[in-house]
């Protein structure tokens, strides 16, 4: 596990989990701390390998101590027993150990199955507005959808206002079991990217595809995408997590 974020320059992780590569950048922008947290997982039993990006709510120590609590949970029960459980994990974890109501977090979950299981899943779960993407070397797609009032005012055919797209409706600390964003992926050669907002809203989707279909590597694009974001005139935490997912003969090779 790994939980990694930083004030200026990034520390790149790049842990090798059965073949898998994930690589993390963050930056702290104009925000007087950083408060994104990264996690990652193998459980010793299943096999799976759980990935975890995480952004704290406010600009202040609670808030990273939020994202920081959420991450590590998340990504210790996502890999035992799958992306779900590791929101819930993370919702316990936090009114345990951090009970001030104003420590909280958002955070995307991306679940990995084992090695030897090359047709099996690719599971996310999310709360709030950070974001998962699959690059299959020809299509980006976005796993999951925004939980913010924007999106719930375009799901109804209303106007929305930019303010809207900074309002999340789910949060680690407030969201219901049912509630929890759910998706299921197959589990494909290509690029997985996990970011917060702070990296996809500045850049927009062209931006980041053309990013991940560089042929560099993984630390190399989560960088590449952090910085663009902050040029972009990004002001808010930026992180990013590539993992770079390996051939599996017999799998499944779709986006």
């Amino acid at each position: 596990m790994f939980t990694g974020t930083t004030a200026s320059m990034p520390r790149i992780q790049t842990p090798r989990l059965g073949g898998t590569t994930g690589a993390s950048a963050s930056r702290r922008a104009s925000r007087s701390i950083n408060a994104d947290a990264v996690a990652i997982e193998t459980d010793a039993v299943t096999g799976a390998t759980a990935y975890v990006v995480a952004d704290g709510v406010g600009d202040h120590l609670l808030g990273a101590r939020a994202a920081r609590t959420v991450a590590a949970a998340a990504a210790r029960s996502a890999a035992a027993d799958g992306a779900r459980a590791g929101i819930l994990a993370a919702q316990e974890e936090l009114l345990r150990e951090v009970p001030e109501p104003s420590a909280d977090s958002v955070l995307v979950v991306a679940v990995l199955p084992a090695a030897d299981q090359p047709d099996g899943p690719c599971e996310v779960a999310w709360v709030g507005d950070c974001r998962a993407y699959r690059w299959n070397g020809r299509v980006l797609h976005q796993i999951t959808t925004d939980h913010t009032v924007a999106e719930l005012y375009r799901t109804r055919g209303l106007a929305s206002t930019p303010r809207m797209d900074h309002l999340v409706t789910t949060s680690a600390r407030t969201v219901r079991p049912d509630a929890i964003g759910y998706a299921a992926t197959g589990s494909s050669t290509g690029r997985l990217l996990l970011s917060t907002d702070g990296v996809h809203k500045p850049l927009g989707i062209a931006a980041v595809k053309a990013i991940l279909a560089q042929g560099d590597a993984a630390p190399t694009i989560a960088n590449t995408l952090v910085d663009a974001a902050l040029l972009a005139g990004g002001r808010d935490n930026a992180t990013a997590l590539v993992v770079d997912l390996p051939f599996r003969p017999g799998g499944t090779h779709g986006g």
